[in-house]
């Protein structure tokens, strides 16, 4: 019997311990017998799942087009080979346009389709578009806490105002350009997120939405949404499409991370005391606290530093490997549940501030527009 397990709900060393030979899949949606998959996989002793892709795919009830999905897709499995797996597959309903090799997809029909996503009505409302990301998180963190800790700002903020935004799903993939230091870690590509994004924007605003907001939980996404939101402006000028740096990233956020914490400058950078305390609060029995190792001997100079809040007049990207034995950039120790319930609250306080402000940026402006001769 095949025993299948949660691929994002691991650590990188235990992604680095897999054996080679163990196939992965990342469905394209949900719904799989695992039955039928084990079966089509030739009943191998192990199989891990990897967080399924909620929307995409023509069929879904959010298409980019093909060629733009595939390349997406793509790079996430050709990352995976090139870590040494073997056997990897996008887990694929028949029948769908996927311009990929025929040995990197499995076909096979949901036993129950993934329910359609039903968009409400557009006006006026702020769409969000959470995006996480699969990585790894140091020892004690699993692969999914960027997708974990997004997912959970963009569900409060929508049920904070629900009749003036609405969440998409979050997205379990972004970029890495840090990909090769440690294992687990995937990449969609700089130009394949930038292109698949836009072409989601357009499939959106086709169906009427004009406001939309762009949350990342991984700070490399951060400078492609850049792209995408100047990219979005110059083709669609009747919208207002924004991002910001992550989450507590602003004035009153940036406060709440002073109030609360424990480390010094430098205990914030990645899977640190700001992330494990917010995944101890969402999900304390994905936290090893038993394994943390606080890393804070990052090369800093007065314009290049790493925290939450990156500093300095300077923007590289040297090796990760540079900075940390472990992937963790930070004081994981420090980290506590109730400070993570704070930091979750105010998170959400500030990106629904920021759903105001894109509101009020896109009716003034329509109305400007609506004056103009």
């Amino acid at each position: 019997m095949t025993v299948f397990f949660a691929f994002a709900d691991l650590t990188w060393p235990e992604t680095a311990g897999l054996a080679r030979e163990t196939p992965l899949a990342i469905p394209l949606g949900e719904g799989f017998e695992l039955a039928e998959v084990a079966r089509a996989l030739g009943h191998p002793p192990a199989a891990g799942l990897l967080p399924a892709i909620p929307y995409g795919w023509e069929g879904s009830s959010l298409a980019a087009p093909p060629a733009l999905f595939a390349a997406y897709v793509g790079n996430l499995l050709g990352g995976l080979r090139e870590d040494g797996f073997t056997r990897v597959v996008a887990l694929a309903p028949p029948g769908i346009p996927l311009p990929l090799p025929d040995e990197h997809i499995l076909r096979i029909a949901p036993a129950a389709p993934t329910p359609p996503l039903s968009l409400p009505p557009p006006a006026g409302r702020v769409l969000l578009i959470p995006i996480g990301h699969t990585e790894q998180h140091g020892y004690h963190l699993p692969l999914s806490t960027d997708t974990d800790i997004i997912a959970a700002i963009s569900r409060g903020v929508a049920a904070a105002a629900p009749e003036q935004t609405f969440t998409l799903p979050a997205y379990p993939y972004g970029v890495s350009t840090h990909r090769r230091s440690f294992a687990g870690t995937l990449s969609a590509g700089g130009r394949a997120f930038e292109d698949f994004w836009l072409g989601v924007l357009d499939a959106l605003v086709g169906r009427g939405f004009r406001r939309f907001y762009f949350l990342s939980g991984h700070g490399g996404n951060c400078s492609f949404l850049t792209t995408v939101v100047k990219y979005a402006g110059e083709r669609h000028p009747g919208i207002f499409c924004a991002t910001s740096w992550l989450y507590l990233s602003g004035p009153a956020g940036v406060a709440a991370l002073e109030k609360h914490r424990r480390s010094a400058i430098g205990g914030m950078g990645h899977a640190g005391e700001l992330e494990t305390s917010l995944m101890l609060h969402l999900r304390p029995d994905a936290v090893h606290m038993q394994r943390v190792v606080d890393e804070v001997d990052f090369i800093s100079t007065p314009s290049y530093y790493m925290d939450w809040v990156e500093g300095g007049a300077l923007i590289a990207n040297p090796p990760w490997e540079n900075d940390t034995a472990t992937g963790a950039y930070g004081a994981g120790s420090l980290a506590t549940a109730e400070h993570g319930r704070l930091w979750l609250e105010a998170a959400i306080a500030e990106k629904a501030g920021h759903v105001d402000e894109i509101s009020e940026q896109h009716r003034r402006r329509e109305a400007r527009r609506s004056k103009k001769p």
